[in-house]
């Protein structure tokens, strides 16, 4: 679908720097590791969702039905990648979930298969920045208890990290999904965590951020 001229991005604006992704379940590590790279690469690290969506998803989550939360999660998207590509005229991105995310999340917690929600995303793909690189980060499930467990410590853990082991089949649904989304995703590059540092991960992302320079 051709978008109205008012409703297309702003493009045109030359890029300094890549858009590199982080995509995995909640409590894998994908903030801490951001942070690294951010300093690292001197990049703007961005969550998505970035504000005032992150404010009011609580809310949408505790009150609306599937399909204006996915409405309210595809408005933070279009947000987000207005804001990465304002960022990118600086210097590099690094973004702590993006499209992937919205998809295998919805699609996990409403139960809807992920190509359902895939189309639903299908007339605003043009609209969306498209990532250099998209780093999906696995663990085994015991690796990610320690970790969710050492972010209790540290924060409030949010209603989703709660029902990540609360809520029966969604750790195994949300799983399945972004090996899914991965395996359709040309910007993918998957990477086993468990037993590395933040600093080794960091490593081994920007060698592939540089492989893909060369």
């Amino acid at each position: 679908m051709k978008l109205p001229h008012a409703y297309q991005p702003i493009t045109g604006h030359r890029h300094q720097g890549p858009f590199v992704v982080l995509e995995g379940v909640s409590g894998i590590g994908k903030s801490t590791l951001a942070g690294v790279l951010a300093g690292r690469l001197r990049a703007t690290s961005i969550h998505t969702l970035t504000r005032p969506h992150t404010d009011w998803s609580a809310a949408v989550n505790a009150r609306l039905r599937a399909l204006p939360q996915f409405a309210f999660y595809l408005s933070g998207l279009l947000h987000t990648s207005d804001s990465v590509r304002q960022c990118r005229t600086i210097g590099p991105v690094i973004a702590d979930r993006y499209v992937s995310s919205v998809l295998a999340c919805h699609s996990a917690v409403h139960r809807v298969p992920v190509d359902d929600v895939a189309a639903l995303l299908v007339p605003y793909r043009g609209y969306l920045d498209t990532p250099d690189l998209t780093f999906y980060l696995r663990c085994s499930e015991q690796v990610l208890r320690r970790r969710m467990e050492t972010k209790g410590k540290e924060q409030v853990l949010s209603p989703d990290d709660l029902a990540l082991f609360g809520v029966d089949g969604r750790l195994d649904r949300l799983l399945r999904n972004f090996e899914r989304v991965a395996d359709e995703d040309p910007t993918a590059v998957v990477i086993d965590t468990d037993g590395k540092t933040p600093g080794t991960l960091a490593d081994e992302v920007l060698a592939h951020v540089e492989a893909r320079r060369a």
